[in-house]
């Protein structure tokens, strides 16, 4: 049974979104310093040797770096259920540079989906587990093959 009401809950995705939307300045009232992340990640490394808001927060710079004019939707959610809450979301956002392989200009306006959940203990998250389509990021990128982007040479 969740200690959190799911008003609390809602209220605390709100500053968890708002994280993802530049503003950090309250990292560590949300995020607990044991924070984990449950990624896939593509060079094989695990995705929760480093915890805290030291493991989020230059994930969520990188994404800055490489985009800009950045709006995050939340079309699902957010929808709780004991400790946890979770969302289903759509990221609008202007490439600005930076992506390994990308072929399409700066410029480029791209959109892809992901999903959220996450577990709250003491009034702070403790636990991520993320599933973003990057692969369709990438692809409206031309820097892998795919539906919406360029297709690649047979070799």
């Amino acid at each position: 049974m969740s200690t959190h009401a799911p008003e609390q809950l809602r209220s605390l995705y709100g500053r968890w979104s708002e994280l993802w939307r530049g503003d950090f300045s309250h990292a560590a009232e949300i995020l607990d310093a044991g924070f984990v992340v449950h990624q896939a990640r593509p060079d094989g490394s695990d995705s929760e040797l480093v915890t805290g808001p030291e493991r989020l927060l230059p994930e969520i710079e990188q994404t800055m770096a490489a985009f800009g004019e950045i709006v995050i939707d939340v079309g699902l959610g957010p929808f709780v259920d004991g400790d946890f809450v979770t969302a289903r979301w759509t990221m609008n956002a202007t490439y600005t540079g930076g992506i390994p392989h990308a072929t399409a200009p700066i410029g480029t306006r791209i959109a892809f989906s992901g999903h959220d959940i996450l577990r709250v203990a003491d009034g702070r998250f403790v636990e991520y587990w993320t599933c973003t389509d990057m692969l369709d990021g990438l692809a409206q990128l031309g820097a892998v093959s795919g539906p919406n982007g360029p297709a690649h040479a047979e070799l």
